[in-house]
């Protein structure tokens, strides 16, 4: 077990007539750990307890995990499938019936065999989602290749983590979300967190981030809101939206002309500095500031600040990452990282605070549209006849690769995609331009939708699934920190709901490819064919057994084989893995937001989360207490701003871009600059912020620039009733 100075060693108290089932949260990449309550007559869950032997988050828990269990037996589960009978009411609630699994099967496996018979293989798609188990998301893409045989995959984690993943594997060679684990961050000497509101999305982080400051260290915060964290950092770096790489570049250039680089590191282990050293040196503190609206002071402060702290831990979120330069972002500020050689060692690193719960092991085993188990790439012949091998198919068979997410409901448009299977995902809320998607699903011939609520996107299916809850099925994860961890099951699935994996096995078999997945009774068989799947891949687990997790309290990859304890830390040889062993310092030209403020959209919209609410809210907008803790969504609006529309706090109000608009009630705050609008995105139908955000895309990752567009607001004048 990993102790840390805020290691206690408190037990739990066991409630009579129940018992405790250890697991973690169903949220977040942080994965709380959590006891779940079971009635021990009944098989119900009906609470939770926090877990203190959990080294990440030592009994710590969000209002989210707290009210998680709720989800498992909630009224508005799917409990039996469902089959549309009245085409006409396609996206509504409406124009459903109740029908047996073995009818629901039937009408899948004709559709989907009618359209590619009609249509080819490639007319069928899988959308999935990271919130599953990596068994799940592993069978996910085998499901897609040999069950459809289609090449159109792609996963919700393109909304999310992709450009991370970019960066990574550009400076790197290798993406993982965290070059260090999470229990060395409250003793290194300064954060430097850029797009994050910490406090609200990761809240179970933040005992950790202010004892950095409490033993004299420091926390940089570069945010276009002032954040909790960011009110309490030593140094706001208040940035417009979309400038991000700006002030990297800036900073950059202050740490090298300043004397701050690590000359030895860079000349023993990096490539690519002279070229980025003389492209940033245009980025003076008054330039920065002129692109970024952060004031020069600010930024040196900055500078000298992380150049000389002798251990610093830079990270990141969406804030820098949903951008159509979300990549050249994310390797921006890794580099900070590689030219102070502040890397490869204990207290010192790069991480990415990942929003989904498997948001890094669901992009690493085969659901991206171009990867294979392993984070092997489906255009290396090597790597497809790998998998080839674990999967009893010729690499002929394999299909190319397909494109990314919101390319695929570009091709639902145009009826290149004919048919959709969506799981774990719910993008008529979570993409942008929505508009446009909706149209897109709406233009499908056919569309099955597994979940357990009834989705907004599940609104648009012909055929819907009842899938089971996290905690009715186990499996494992991987979390923030590249930790592979053990959900447990604490309920037997109610209603007629099953496993995901369990109907991509069944369904294979009614889709006449049952010899490549019927020997997959339980997930411990997933898990078992997955961790050897991705033998040998960047991304190893195949050493990385559920009796191996359980022993070390959850086990870092790669872990090669049964000696092999895994990686907490990387690169502690300085060795990366480009194929000279060496990283790369990127020289990145800055590129403003797609869209720019002009004199009809003046404004610059951003979105996020908070701290009660989860993604699209399929989830939480269920649960009472966090409905009510935040029961709508609002647009925050600096007072100035306010002044010059003539509006008041909670005023009705109109924003608008060029895709689309929604009525917000006005949240009068100075936590926002004056030039900035910001809304949360976790709800649906007429109040999705997506509705208005843009889908430009980032050339890499294919990332949707949903962190800025050019916006308006027009005050909601309310008619009284004479």
């Amino acid at each position: 077990m990993q102790k840390d100075k805020f290691f206690k060693a408190e037990k739990n108290v066991v409630h009579p007539n129940e018992t405790l089932v250890k697991t973690h949260c169903a949220y977040c990449g942080m994965q709380c750990g959590m006891n779940l309550r079971v009635n021990v007559a009944t098989n119900k869950i009906i609470g939770v307890e926090p877990r203190y032997d959990w080294p990440v988050t030592v009994g710590k828990m969000c209002p989210k995990g707290v009210t998680a269990y709720q989800q498992t037996n909630h009224d508005d589960r799917i409990l039996k499938p469902l089959i549309r009978d009245d085409t006409s009411l396609k996206g509504t609630k409406e124009g459903f019936r109740e029908a047996s699994w073995n009818e629901a099967y039937d009408l899948i496996a004709n559709k989907f065999r009618e359209l590619q018979v009609k249509y080819g293989k490639d007319s069928l798609s899988v959308f999935s989602g990271v919130s599953m188990t990596n068994e799940k998301c592993y069978l996910t893409g085998k499901f897609a290749r040999v069950a459809l045989g289609t090449r159109y995959i792609d996963y919700n984690g393109r909304f999310c983590m992709s450009s991370a993943a970019g960066g990574f594997l550009r400076s790197f060679g290798v993406d993982r979300g965290s070059t260090l684990p999470w229990t060395d961050i409250h003793e290194t000497d300064c954060l430097f967190i850029a797009g994050s509101n910490t406090a609200e999305c990761h809240p179970t982080s933040m005992f950790r981030v202010w004892n950095v400051q409490e033993r004299g260290g420091y926390i940089i915060v570069a945010d276009p809101r002032e954040t909790p964290i960011a009110r309490r950092a030593d140094v706001h770096l208040d940035l417009k939206p979309g400038t991000d790489l700006a002030l990297a570049n800036g900073i950059l250039n202050l740490l090298i002309q300043n004397g701050y680089a690590d000359e030895e590191f860079i000349n023993n282990h990096t490539n690519g500095f002279e070229e980025t050293k003389m492209l940033v040196k245009e980025f003076t503190p008054e330039y920065t500031s002129e692109l970024t609206g952060v004031a020069p002071k600010k930024i040196i402060r900055a500078a000298e600040i992380y150049g000389k702290s002798p251990n610093a831990v830079v990270m990141f979120a969406r804030g820098i990452e949903q951008q159509h330069k979300g990549v050249d972002n994310v390797s921006g500020y890794t580099n900070l990282a590689l030219v102070t050689g502040k890397i490869g060692r204990p207290k010192s690193g790069v991480a990415t605070f990942t929003g989904q719960g498997n948001g890094q092991g669901g992009r690493e085993h085969g659901q991206k549209a171009d990867l294979l188990p392993g984070y092997r790439k489906i255009t290396n012949p090597e790597h497809v006849a790998e998998v080839c091998k674990v999967w009893k198919i010729t690499p002929e068979e394999m299909p190319q690769p397909g494109v990314s997410a919101y390319e695929m409901f570009e091709l639902m448009e145009q009826k290149t995609i004919r048919g959709l299977y969506l799981l774990c995902s719910n993008p008529a809320v979570s993409a942008p331009n929505l508009n446009f998607v909706r149209s897109a699903m709406k233009n499908l011939d056919f569309m099955v939708c597994s979940d357990f609520y009834l989705s907004e996107s599940a609104e648009f299916a012909d055929v819907i699934l009842p899938s089971v809850t996290w905690s009715e099925d186990e499996g494992t994860v991987t979390n923030l920190e590249g930790r592979i961890i053990k959900i447990n099951k604490a309920q037997e699935p109610i209603g007629e709901s099953k496993p995901d994996w369990q109907m991509q096995v069944e369904l294979a078999e009614r889709l006449g490819k049952g010899k490549y997945f019927s020997h997959l009774k339980t997930a411990k068989d997933v898990a078992d064919e997955f961790r050897l799947a991705s033998k040998g891949g960047n991304a190893d687990y195949y050493g990385a057994t559920w009796d191996k997790i359980d022993k070390q309290d959850g086990v870092f990859w790669p872990c090669k084989d049964e000696n092999d304890m895994g990686t907490p830390h990387m690169f502690l040889d300085k060795k990366f893995y480009h194929a000279d062993g060496k990283a790369k310092i990127c020289a990145l030209p800055y590129r403003p937001p797609a869209e720019e403020p002009d004199e009809k959209y003046p404004l610059r919209l951003t979105t996020g989360r908070v701290v009660y609410h989860y993604l699209s809210g399929n989830q939480t907008r269920r649960i009472q207490f966090l409905r009510d803790m935040c029961p709508e969504p609002y647009v925050e609006v600096h007072p100035e701003t306010a002044k010059k529309y003539n509006m008041d706090h909670e005023d009705k109000v109109r924003l608008y871009t060029r895709r689309g608009e929604a009525i917000y009630k006005v949240k009068v705050t100075e936590a926002i600059r004056e030039d900035t609008v910001f809304v949360p995105y976790h709800f649906g139908h007429e109040q999705s912020i997506n509705l208005l955000t843009i889908a430009a895309l980032d050339p890499i990752s294919r990332m949707p620039e949903f962190k800025v567009c050019a916006a308006q607001l027009e005050k909601v004048e309310i008619k009284k009733v004479q």
